[in-house]
C-alpha cells in the first residue's frame, strides 16, 4: 500500500493504470477527468475509445466518441451532468449527452479563429460552466491568450479578455479553468507557472505562485471547497529524474491561496504515488481525487520503443486517524 499526504489530506494510492479496461482497449494518455453528479467518472483519452466512463470502482459503464476527435484535451461535466469535449488541434468545442449524443456545437472542427487574434476559438484547451447561471467560459489557451464567457445556449459572447503576457491578468498558455460556486475564476497559467484568480466579471484579483507548470486546475463541489493544482515537472527531464519537489505533484489549497497540502515530492516515475504529467484532476462527493496524465506525449514517445505509461491515478481519501 502506498500513502501520500499527512493528516487529513492523507491518500491510499490505487495502484496501477485505474480503470478496469477490457482486453484490447487502451488509454495511449489520459488527456482529462471528471465526474457527474452520480460519482461517474469521464476519462478523456487519445487511445481507442476517445471517452470512457466508469463507476467509482473502476468498471466501465459506457463509451463513446471513435472517430469523433482529433486530439482530445479537456472533458468538462456540466450541472445537468451534460458533458462538454473539448479538442485542441481541430478546435471544437462541442457538448454530449452522458451517452454521447451530440447536443451543441459551440466551436466547429477545423474553423479557427486567426493566431493570437482575441477571437474565439484557437487551440482552446477546455470549458467550465458557471453554477450560478450556467454561462459558459473558455479557455482559448494554445493559440490565444483568452478567456471567453458566452450566454447559457451558447450563441452570444458576453465578455473576453486576457492578453499575452506575465503580467498580471496576462497569459502563457491559459490551460485549464475552474469556476468556484460564487463564481470566482481559477486559470491555470501554465508556463507562467501560476494560478490565476478572477471576480465573476473577469477582473483579476490575485495570483498563486511557488508552483511548477500549472496544467491543471480543479474546484471540489463539497461545501469546504478545495483547490486543486495538477503540476507537470518544472525542469528538464534529465534533472527531473532526480531532483525533489519540483513536480510532477497534485497541491491542494483552500479558495483564499493557503497551501493545505503537497502530494508528490519525488521525481517522474512509474511507481504508485509518482506522477509522469498532470494534465487534468478530479474529484468525487467522498474526496478521492481523479489525475489524468499526459505520460505518453511527455515521457512515452521519446523511449527508444515508444509505448504507453501509466496515464490514471486514484487517489482515496482516508480518515486522519488512519
Amino acid at each position: 500500500m502506498v500513502i501520500l499526504g499527512s493528516k487529513q489530506f492523507t491518500y491510499e494510492v490505487s495502484g496501477d493504470n485505474w480503470g478496469k479496461l477490457p482486453e484490447g482497449w487502451f488509454y495511449k494518455e489520459a488527456t482529462s477527468v471528471d465526474v457527474d453528479s452520480k460519482d461517474n467518472v469521464y476519462v478523456f483519452n487519445r487511445g481507442n475509445h476517445p471517452m470512457i466512463v466508469f463507476d467509482s470502482k473502476g468498471n466501465v459503464l459506457r463509451s463513446w466518441g471513435e472517430g469523433m476527435f482529433t486530439n482530445p484535451h479537456g472533458v468538462t461535466i456540466g450541472p445537468d451532468d451534460t458533458v462538454w469535449c473539448v479538442d485542441n488541434v481541430d478546435h471544437s468545442i462541442r457538448q454530449f449527452t452522458p451517452e454521447g449524443k451530440l447536443l451543441f456545437t459551440l466551436a466547429e472542427r477545423n474553423k479557427p479563429a486567426p493566431v493570437m487574434s482575441g477571437k474565439p476559438f484557437n487551440r482552446p484547451t477546455r470549458v467550465a460552466i458557471d453554477p450560478r447561471n450556467s454561462e459558459i467560459l473558455v479557455a482559448d489557451g494554445y493559440g490565444n491568450a483568452r478567456v471567453h464567457r458566452f450566454s447559457p445556449d451558447g450563441k452570444r459572447l458576453l465578455a473576453s479578455w486576457g492578453e499575452s503576457g506575465t503580467e498580471p491578468g496576462q497569459f502563457n498558455i491559459v490551460h485549464d479553468i475552474a469556476i468556484d460556486r460564487s463564481g470566482w475564476i481559477y486559470i491555470g497559467d501554465r508556463e507562467n507557472r501560476r494560478i490565476q484568480v478572477f471576480s465573476p466579471d473577469g477582473t483579476f484579483e490575485a495570483q498563486w505562485v511557488n508552483f511548477s507548470r500549472t496544467a491543471a486546475v480543479h474546484v471540489s463541489k463539497g461545501d469546504n471547497q478545495l483547490v486543486y493544482v495538477g503540476e507537470y515537472f518544472a525542469v528538464s527531464p534529465e534533472v527531473c529524474k532526480i531532483a525533489m519537489r519540483l513536480g510532477p505533484r497534485v497541491s491542494i489549497l483552500d479558495t483564499n491561496g493557503r497551501l493545505l497540502a503537497r502530494l508528490g515530492d519525488h521525481p517522474f516515475g512509474d511507481e504508485p504515488g509518482r506522477f509522469y504529467a498532470p494534465h487534468a484532476v478530479a474529484t468525487d462527493s467522498r474526496g478521492d481525487i481523479y489525475v489524468a496524465e499526459v505520460s505518453y506525449s511527455e515521457y512515452g514517445k521519446q523511449k527508444d520503443s515508444p509505448k504507453e505509461l501509466r496515464s490514471m491515478q486514484k487517489l482515496i481519501m482516508k480518515s486522519s486517524n488512519g
